[in-house]
């Protein structure tokens, strides 16, 4: 989990390399739950948050520019 000091001080560039990794996580526990293997459901909700933050951060970013 990454903090929000740590996002605001990336680029946009890497915002969106890292709202991609995220996503990418967020589908691959979404497999691993439907399939039972999913042991820590709490990741979801962690992976969740990151992206909703990477994705308010790029939305100020924007709205800012």
């Amino acid at each position: 989990m990454v903090k929000t000091k740590d996002l605001r001080a990336m680029s946009v560039d890497e915002l969106e390399a890292k709202l991609l990794e995220a996503k990418k996580e967020q589908f691959n526990l979404r497999i691993q739950q439907s399939t039972g293997q999913l042991q820590n459901t709490a990741v979801i909700r962690k992976v969740r948050r990151e992206i909703a933050k990477i994705n308010t951060l790029l939305t100020e970013r924007k709205k800012n520019s």
